[in-house]
Order: C-alpha cells, then structure tokens, then sequence
C-alpha cells in the first residue's frame, strides 16, 4: 500500500465527517450509570466493553477518545485524513438520566470541542452535543455552539433514554436545528431496553447489526410521522451507509403507500411529498462510516444523489489505513470523488 499522505495531492482532500472524542465528565457519568442497580443493558454491552475490557482495540479506542490533540493528529496524518467532523461519542448524554448533569455534559464538551477546533482550524470542525432530555434548554444549548462557538452541526445519538425524536416533546430540539440552518447528525445507539434482547442473545446488539436496525428505524420514524412536514428545511445525516435505508427504499415506498391506503394505523397519514424515498433524498444525507465498500457506496450514490453521499472514517473505532486506500482507488471519476471525499462535507458543514 502506498504511503498515504495529506495536503490533497491526489485530487482531493479527505474531510472524515463522523469522527468521535469524549471527555472525563462523560466517561464518569457512564460509570455512575453502570454502577446503578439494573443499568441498562445497551449500556453495558456497548460501554463496558469500551472502558474495560483488556483486548487491544478497545484500550485504543478508550485512549484515542480523550485526545484532542498531537495524538489524533498523529493518527490523522498516518491515514491520509485531511480534516476530522467530531462529535460526542455514542450514546453520550442521551443515556445520562440526570438531565441537569446531561446538559452539563453537553455544554463543556462543546466548549472543549470549540477550543480544540481554534487550535487547529485547518484539522478539526465539530458538531454541537445537547441533552434533549431538557428540550428547551437544548434549543438555547443548540443555538450557542453554532453562533457563540462556531460549531457545525448538532449530534443525537438516536434514542434517548427510549424515546425517538418524532415524540412532540423535542419538537424545540429540531425547530433550534432547523433554525440554525445546523444538520443533526442522528448517531446510532445500541436498542433501548425493549428491543435488545434478541441482539444481545446472538452478539448482534451493537455496530455488527444493532445500531443499524435501531437508528435507520428513528429515521424512518421522523419521516412517516411527518417530522419533515413541519420542519421541511430540516436536514439530517446518517452514517454506515444510510443504515441501509437505501436499500430499502423500493419496499419502503410500496409498502408505506399501501398502508396509507388501507388506512392501517389510524395516526399513519399522508404525507406532503408523499413517498418515504422523496424525504431520503431531499432531508437527508448519508455517509459511508464503517463501510468501505465501493458497491454499496456507488449505488447510494446512483440512488439517492452524488451530493448527498460523504466520507466518513468512523474514528477511532473503525480506522485502519487500508479502508482510505481502498476508496482512494474506487472506479470513479476524480470529479465524483472529490464531491464524496470533499466538496459535500465542505457544503453541508459550511466548512
């Protein structure tokens, strides 16, 4: 394998769009919650792997978490990766059950996030965390990181506590996002407590298979409940390649249509633009984190539109040099590549 390098001499820059860190304030209110009676079993499967466990891939993930510094940029210039988006590692505060200490959580890991970006503006962008447990104070939360701080975009990693974003009590959470013109960056989570149990029966409950099921469902949720009728300007993204959604879209629009017709489920009504897929490609943008898979990726492409399908590495879960190489030398035209790797994400995060 070539040595990768940054600085665009292959046409384009790399600008990774889904890039976690964390701070000890997160890290400690996870422990508190996993030392609660009964805590919740995502949690556990998901956290109390990555704090503790002694393999080696989880110490560097806990390790790399933390740093915002000489070490990530270190990792940065190894794979080639020109600019990182980051955002609070999954679940963040959406698993914090006390909401003044989830707000507290999301407030100093914006600043942290804002001082790291003025450090090396030329490296890192960040998005916005919020606590939507407490929806108004979220909205003022989400407001101060775009203006004050010159964040990006907000981040929601999906559920939280249980509950999706379509409930009317967020409603605040995305009227602030839409009117900060700031694109939510839905995040997966491992399934809520009533959906778990067969993932974690058969070792299916996080990225292998979990978080695709449980995060490509609320996307699917904000669209049939008519979120983007009363937030039309509203955009989101999803990452590990649309959580699969586009592949989905035939069945999903047939399927969907046909429920509204026989008039199904009382509260599943007609929608503006009527079809699922005409939200998916005009509400939403997809990355390719944790897919580095030339086919799946060209066929969002072709399916939901080239500018709406950017690059993600997935750091510091999923980075290895190899995944850059193999996208680097996709079958594409320099042109579509430097959209995928570059000008979209330079578009959507005002970068």
């Amino acid at each position: 394998m070539a040595q990768l390098t940054t600085g665009g001499s292959q046409g384009y820059l790399r600008i990774a769009t889904e890039e976690a860190f964390s701070t000890p304030e997160l890290i400690a209110a996870f422990r508190d919650e996993l030392a609660a009676p009964d805590p919740d079993p995502g949690l556990q499967s998901l956290i109390g792997f990555y704090l503790d466990h002694p393999a080696e891939r989880p110490q560097f993930i806990a390790k790399a978490l933390l740093d915002l510094g000489e070490g990530r940029l270190a990792d940065m210039d190894a794979r080639g990766i020109d600019r990182q988006i980051l955002a609070l590692t999954a679940p963040a505060t959406n698993a914090v059950h006390d909401v003044d200490r989830a707000a507290m959580i999301a407030e100093t890991a914006n600043d942290r996030l804002a001082e790291a970006c003025r450090a090396h503006p030329d490296r890192f962008s960040g998005m916005a965390a919020c606590a939507p447990q407490d929806a108004p104070r979220a909205a003022r939360e989400i407001e101060r990181a775009v203006t004050k701080l010159g964040l990006k975009a907000v981040v929601i990693n999906s559920h939280i506590l249980g509950e999706y974003l379509d409930n009317p009590k967020f409603s605040e959470v995305l009227e602030a996002a839409e009117a900060m013109d700031a694109p939510i960056y839905l995040h997966p989570n491992t399934p809520p407590r009533n959906m778990i149990g067969p993932m974690l029966e058969a070792g299916l409950d996080g990225a292998v298979f979990g978080f695709g099921v449980e995060t490509g469902m609320h996307a699917l949720r904000l669209i049939t409940s008519g979120v983007f009728d009363r937030f039309p300007r509203l955009q989101v993204i999803i990452g590990h390649m649309g959580e699969a959604l586009p592949f989905w879209m035939y069945r999903l629009d047939f399927m969907h249509q046909a429920g509204i017709r026989a008039n199904r489920y009382e509260f599943l009504k007609p929608l503006k633009k009527e079809k699922v897929s005409n939200y998916l490609k005009e509400n939403f943008y997809m990355t390719n984190s944790g897919v580095a898979w030339e086919p799946a990726i060209k066929f969002t492409q072709d399916v939901i539109g080239k500018d709406r399908v950017l690059y993600a590495m997935d750091y510091p879960y999923q980075c290895p040099a190899e995944e850059v190489a193999k996208l680097d030398a996709m079958d594409m035209s320099l042109e579509d590549k430097k959209m995928f790797f570059q000008t979209n994400a330079e578009r959507v995060f005002k970068l």
